[in-house]
């Protein structure tokens, strides 16, 4: 019989409830991997804008003078002047300025600019003239430069190519003011096909279409090439993919595997080359507004620096960004969606 001292140890079941199996981690569906990595992204650049919307005011800070002194009228006292500042508030430190106006910007409340007028109102009329701008630039940039660079891939190598790539690289050396300069004098004054100045009706709208084309292709032009050089790359990288390779091995007809093997695995790149082109295209409106006289927000933008109007410059950058940040997110997606649905 076996006891303590019989050198067999006899385990005896432990009291309690019976020890229960290790969880298994669940597994994160896809989709929520996906929808947490583009919160994180949206994230970063919301800091990201926040980062720029400081530095704008500080950079308004440092110019000389201040907002009192640049809308001041002939024969103000100091005292007047005084009053004006303690009005304005920059009298404060920049930094609670800055706190107190990113305390209103979740609700649309841009502040007030320095003549009295609200930000929001101010930027009502003109800026969708320059989304307007903008988005048909960047629908003709996206067809034109899709096009000339799927042609130049057809059949690579060839004179089409090498004259896609030779004008697309000349063409983007060029800058947006060169490109509307040489519009006007071509199709304005040597032509007289189209207005070199727009008009506006009573809500502050171009007055014609024929007022938009111009200003569209001085912006589109120099974009044109630059995606142009981005399809043609994309494309000559996934055609030495090997499911291309097997397609073409295959034997299916050409357009075929264009369309079905090419062109969606070089999606997420030309899609991350357009999102890009909207900040250059939104950037480069602010000169071509002032050449053509357009009604967008390049006047509102160059008043507001000239009377140090930091409310004004930081609300033209925040409604800036924040098209400029959901054309990025919507890149993202189709990105996401392309690299998902790959095979």
């Amino acid at each position: 019989m076996a006891g303590p001292l019989s050198g067999t140890a006899t385990r005896r079941p432990a009291a309690g409830p019976e020890a229960k199996p290790p969880r298994r981690a669940r597994a994160v569906p896809p989709w929520a991997r996906r929808l947490g990595g583009l919160l994180a992204l949206l994230a970063r650049r919301a800091l990201l804008l926040a980062v720029l919307l400081a530095a704008v005011f500080a950079a308004v800070e440092l110019l000389p003078g201040d907002a009192a002194n640049a809308t001041s009228e002939r024969g103000e006292s100091a005292a007047d002047l005084a009053q004006r500042r303690e009005l304005l508030g920059l009298d404060r430190p920049v930094a609670g300025r800055f706190a107190d106006w990113m305390t209103g910007l979740p609700s649309g409340d841009l502040g007030t600019s320095a003549r009295g007028e609200s930000v929001a109102d101010l930027l009502s009329r003109p800026f969708p003239n320059t989304l307007l701008l903008g988005g048909l630039a960047l629908l003709v940039t996206l067809a034109v430069s899709v096009g000339l660079g799927c042609w130049a891939a057809l059949k690579p190598g060839g004179g089409v190519d090498r004259a896609v790539s030779a004008t697309a690289t000349g063409v983007l050396a060029l800058p947006e003011f060169v490109v509307a300069v040489a519009l006007v004098l071509v199709f304005a004054l040597w032509t007289g096909w189209l207005p070199a100045v727009t008009l506006t009706d009573s809500d502050g709208s171009p007055a014609s279409w024929r007022m938009l084309v111009l200003p569209v292709l001085a912006l589109a032009i120099p974009q044109i090439g630059w995606n142009t050089r981005i399809v043609r790359a994309a494309l000559a990288d996934e055609a030495k993919a090997p499911h291309v390779e097997t397609a073409v091995i295959d034997g299916l007809p050409r357009h075929r595997v264009f369309t079905h093997h090419l062109l969606p695995g070089a999606l997420p790149t030309i899609a991350a080359g357009i999102a890009t082109s909207t900040g250059m295209l939104l950037g480069g409106a602010v000169v071509v507004e002032t050449i053509f006289n357009y009604p967008g927000i390049g006047s509102v933008l160059a008043g507001a620096v000239t009377d140090r109007d930091s409310p004004v410059i930081a609300g033209v950058v925040a409604v800036t960004g924040a098209v400029i940040t959901g054309v990025l997110l919507l890149a993202d997606l189709v990105r996401a969606w392309a690299s998902g649905g790959r095979t």
